[in-house]
């Protein structure tokens, strides 16, 4: 995926925040498409509903921020199953995905202008007192560069723009004097060490409180960094030097920027995705234009909603208006939680994670509420500001303070040019648009088809060539590796073929290296071809999660669980769903006859994970009269966040006596029910394969409310212009597809289940664990996972709770950004 290029089909684009933003776009146009469909025309809005839906999303700020401010604050972001705040060092380290967290109240600094734009001018003003008066940007934590710029440095020029608009109008910020702005200015100066490299090209990541390189500082070794956390610190960074006077800031943003633009790619003006800061090498060139969910997350992004309203701002067709109003109606309806919402696991599944990052309230809901508003709807005029990465808002009449002449580049050979000489740049929409109410459906028409198995484009040429009586383009299917035909057919289309060492077969396109633009287009189909290949194959080898849904007061249904599956009993993917209410077994690990199965009897009962064989528990607790089971994981602090979910295996014997359905928690999310029963006393449960539609028909209690049919629906279509493929033959993917771990002795699993010694120690976090002996575990995620990291807080005022670094995190820190861009590789191919 790529922070430069992507799209929504056949080379149209989207705008791009970072490395997962197309992902985050397709998952969110997966949950659009659910409830509606492409139309051939749509009839306008009512000034009414337009309204009704804007109030909406006031309304849905409202909860978000809300308990954000009650149950998170000073907290960096709301953890919204848990209802607590997300700190650093105190949770489960996700890997790059803390780097935007610096313990400075990210989610309310980032939410400063969106409170104006959605005319909350009184919270306005008291989030700027706290802001100045609670946060510290002088902690020892390690950042990103790039989410620390367009979030934190653009949310305080974002507030710092509309507070002086505010003080102007005479009302709001009369005692306002810029202190946001020296905020931000001071934030510049401790993120300007990140620029000291040959190239200019910043490092990804600092250590706010001792910058690069230094030992305290645990960074500054990083040699990659993406595109866009390189290049579009240009906004930021010139507004900074335009507000201040201070040029140094727009000198180095722009520095780097015209070292990327050096680094293009001639013929099309197009970089690549990660580039190496030292020497100016492109490390990948992997952006994709698909429409198949390759990672079934959807954390909250708000690219989709931001085309959204920017296609609706160039047509003005009414089309757009119902796509935000599908939007509005599926995140209530999946991601709404009561503390908040939370960012999807899987919307397949609609399992949830405890996740709430800042751009949501930064951007979604901005996005949405001026989508719907009319002029007269925003005290100020939103035509006179510019967005930037993060949806911050940014005075025009910056554009004219402080212009800079085309000069010589002091450390290159080449010139800065003059923007007025881009003659490619986006044209005025009114030019690109005329007044032709058919015109938007006439170039949205030719796109509807990019959600079948393949661009219109590429069906013709594969007709076209039967219909000539030339021999039609080699198909995936159809490809061997030792075929010396099929070797000169790849290296026409620009593929090469890499042999491996540890005797696997890689495929790698350039485009440019085709013999020619139709050769380079049968070279995309081909590798398109290749990957829904390789993926059809590992969906047939491994078992999708299961969903435990919370559907009793007062959650009805809007907290879901990542589960893992059993391979035995009850198969929820054939059989109709288990619904229940909850209980503990006793002993509540299950492994010998219940103590109480009245109070288990007809009800899914709780286990902890431990001590004897998953089947074993089943059987006792399915022997006490339950209709089902969760087996809870019995390491305090595990969570699907962190760790790869397994399906739960037999014990080696005939499982065929087990008929109740079995699925698996990590402590992380079975802390939730054990909370909800502690709370609420009566919880009742939902097991299936996938989540339930969450409305009021759960509320109310009348009647279980169906399955939502369009999550089935799986859009496939990819069309990579550089992609690596991983050609495996069948032997070796079932092996690699069967990691297995076990919680007994090596010599109690090779017994029970006669897995060979290779496949026991394939994951060797699982000896740590020698009291376990549930039975197999067979992963359902071979994604790499990060350690927990901690980091000491040097902030006196405010109390994060302080624990120490060891060293293995330290290193591995430093290795991050490395380590991140090979797991995003390995869970494309």
């Amino acid at each position: 995926m790529s922070e430069a290029g992507g799209g929504l089909g056949c080379g149209s684009p989207v705008p791009q925040r970072g490395p997962w933003s197309l992902v985050a776009a397709t998952a969110a146009l997966y949950l659009v498409s659910a409830t509606s469909v492409w139309t051939a025309g749509a009839t306008p809005m009512s000034r009414e509903e337009k309204q009704k839906l804007g109030n909406q999303v006031l309304e849905m700020f409202d909860h978000a921020y809300g308990n954000y401010m009650e149950h998170a604050y000073p907290a960096d972001e709301l953890m919204p199953l848990t209802c607590r705040g997300r700190v650093r060092g105190q949770e489960p380290s996700r890997g790059d995905v803390d780097d935007a967290l610096g313990k400075f109240s990210l989610t309310l600094i980032d939410s400063l202008d969106t409170l104006v734009v959605l005319n909350k001018t009184k919270e306005f003003e008291d989030a700027v007192r706290k802001v100045l008066r609670d946060v510290n940007l002088d902690n020892d934590v390690v950042v990103s560069v790039f989410e620390t710029n367009i979030r934190v440095l653009g949310g305080l020029l974002g507030g710092h723009s509309l507070a002086i608009m505010l003080k102007e109008k005479g009302e709001y910020m009369q005692w306002y004097n810029d202190e946001l702005l020296q905020m931000a200015k001071q934030l510049g100066y401790k993120l300007l060490p990140a620029f000291n490299t040959t190239s200019g090209l910043p490092y990804p990541r600092i250590n706010l409180k001792f910058g690069i390189r230094k030992p305290e500082a645990r960074t500054g070794t990083e040699t990659d960094t993406c595109t866009a956390c390189a290049g579009t610190l240009i906004l930021e960074f010139a507004a900074l030097s335009r507000f201040t006077g201070a040029t140094i800031f727009e000198e180095y943003a722009r520095k780097a920027l015209d070292f990327l633009w050096e680094k293009r790619q001639r013929s099309s003006n197009l970089v690549g995705v990660t580039i190496n800061i030292h020497t100016g090498d492109w490390v990948r060139k992997a952006f994709t234009t698909d429409f198949r969910v390759h990672w079934a997350q959807h954390p909250l992004r708000p690219e989709f909603a931001e085309s959204t309203y920017f296609l609706y701002k160039a047509t003005g067709d009414p089309y757009y208006l119902e796509v935000g109003k599908t939007l509005i109606e599926n995140l209530n309806k999946y991601a709404r939680v009561p503390c908040g919402f939370a960012a999807m696991k899987d919307v397949r599944t609609g399992s949830h994670e405890d996740r709430m990052d800042s751009f949501f309230l930064a951007e979604m809901f901005k996005y949405l509420y001026l989508l719907f508003a009319d002029k007269e709807d925003i005290i100020f005029d939103i035509e006179d500001y510019i967005f930037t990465t993060e949806a911050h808002l940014l005075p025009l009449w910056l554009s004219t303070t402080n212009q800079r002449i085309s000069k010589k580049n002091s450390t290159s050979e080449y010139t800065e040019l003059d923007d007025s000489n881009f003659d490619w740049t986006c044209p005025n929409t009114q030019i690109l648009f005329p007044n032709d109410p058919l015109y938007a459906q006439s170039i949205r028409e030719p796109l509807k088809n990019v959600v079948d198995k393949s661009c219109p484009r590429g069906v013709i040429r594969v007709e076209e060539s039967f219909r000539s009586g030339a021999k039609p383009p080699l198909r995936a299917r159809d490809f061997m590796a030792t075929n010396p035909e099929h070797l000169e057919i790849l290296k026409k289309m620009g593929v090469s073929l890499i042999h491996l060492k540890d005797g696997r077969v890689q495929l790698v396109q350039h485009a440019i290296q085709a013999a020619s633009s139709i050769d380079a287009e049968d070279g995309l189909r081909f590798m398109q071809e290749m990957i829904e290949l390789s993926s059809q194959q590992q969906k047939e080898q491994q078992l999708p999660p299961r969903a435990v849904q919370i559907v009793s007061h007062p959650f009805f249904g809007r907290v879901v669980l990542t589960a893992g599956p059993a391979q035995f009993g009850l198969d929820l993917s054939k059989h109709k769903e288990t619904r229940g209410f909850v209980a503990s077994s006793k002993p509540y690990n299950g492994c010998s006859e219940l103590t109480n199965p009245e109070a288990v009897m007809g009800k899914i009962a709780l286990i902890q994970r431990g001590q004897c064989m998953f089947a074993e528990k089943a059987r006792n607790i399915q022997n006490a009269g339950a209709i089902g089971g969760i087996v809870i994981d019995d390491n305090e602090g595990s969570s699907s966040d962190t760790a790869p979910l397994f399906q739960m295996a037999g014990d080696g014997k005939d499982t065929d006596d087990i008929k109740i359905p079995m699925l698996f928690l990590f402590s992380k999310e079975g802390s939730i029910i054990l909370d909800a029963i502690r709370e609420y006393e009566e919880v009742e449960v939902l097991l299936s394969d996938k989540a339930k539609d969450r409305g009021p028909e759960m509320e109310n209690e009348e009647q279980p409310s169906s399955e939502n049919d369009s999550q089935n629906q799986s859009a496939e279509q990819t069309i990579s212009i550089s992609q690596a493929v991983d050609l495996v033959d069948q032997k070796s993917s079932e092996e690699s597809s069967l990691n297995s771990h076990s919680d007994s002795s090596p010599a109690d699993t090779d017994n029970a289940a006669g897995i060979s010694s290779a496949e026991q120690t394939s994951n060797p976090t699982e000896s740590q664990e020698p009291t376990s002996l549930d039975g197999e575990c067979t992963d359902l995620d071979n994604q790499p996972q990060e350690q927990s990291e901690t980091e000491e807080d040097s902030n006196p005022n405010v109390s994060w709770g302080k624990k120490v670094q060891p060293m293995d995190s330290i290193l591995a820190d430093w290795n991050e950004d490395i380590e991140a861009f090979e797991m995003m590789e390995k869970d494309e191919l």
